[in-house]
């Protein structure tokens, strides 16, 4: 990663623009060309710096909403059944973390609380394991932005 690629990430996370060309937009604001822009960008998601570049949406205003759900799964289970979890779309994060209570995978979801319930129902079907369900109440962050450069 160099200098360029530090301007770059911050820009990205700043300010990316909504234009039919937003990597020639980004690249006319850094002096860079859009092939090489979308080459940067390429790259550093493939080194696993960038993971998606994307909207925050606001799901409540369009009539959705979202759960933090964990289960409680055997650390030798643990791929097995996070592979599983993450083939649904509305899965954004899907991530194993250790906790006392026993609940180990953690994982959001989205969409109407209809297909929250049958995902939810799914998934303990298909697991037949322990699982916490934590609805959104408050939304206290909504991004984040790093001191890149």
């Amino acid at each position: 990663m160099d200098d360029i690629d530090l301007r770059l990430l911050a820009a990205v996370q700043d300010s990316f623009p909504v234009s039919p060309r937003p990597f020639r937009d980004l690249g006319a604001a850094l002096g860079l060309k859009e092939d090489e822009v979308i080459s940067r960008l390429d790259g550093l998601q493939k080194e696993g710096l960038v993971r998606r570049i994307g909207p925050i949406l606001d799901l409540r205003r369009m009539g959705r909403s979202g759960i933090l759900a964990a289960l409680a799964v055997p650390l030798d289970e643990a791929d097995g059944v996070a592979d599983m979890v993450s083939l649904y779309p509305e899965v954004s994060h899907n991530y194993l973390r250790p906790n006392d209570s026993g609940y180990n995978l953690w994982f959001t979801v989205s969409g109407t609380e209809e297909r929250i319930e049958n995902i939810l129902q799914e998934i303990r079907a298909k697991t037949g394991r322990k699982m916490l369900v934590l609805p959104t109440l408050r939304i206290f962050k909504i991004g984040v932005k790093f001191d890149i450069v």
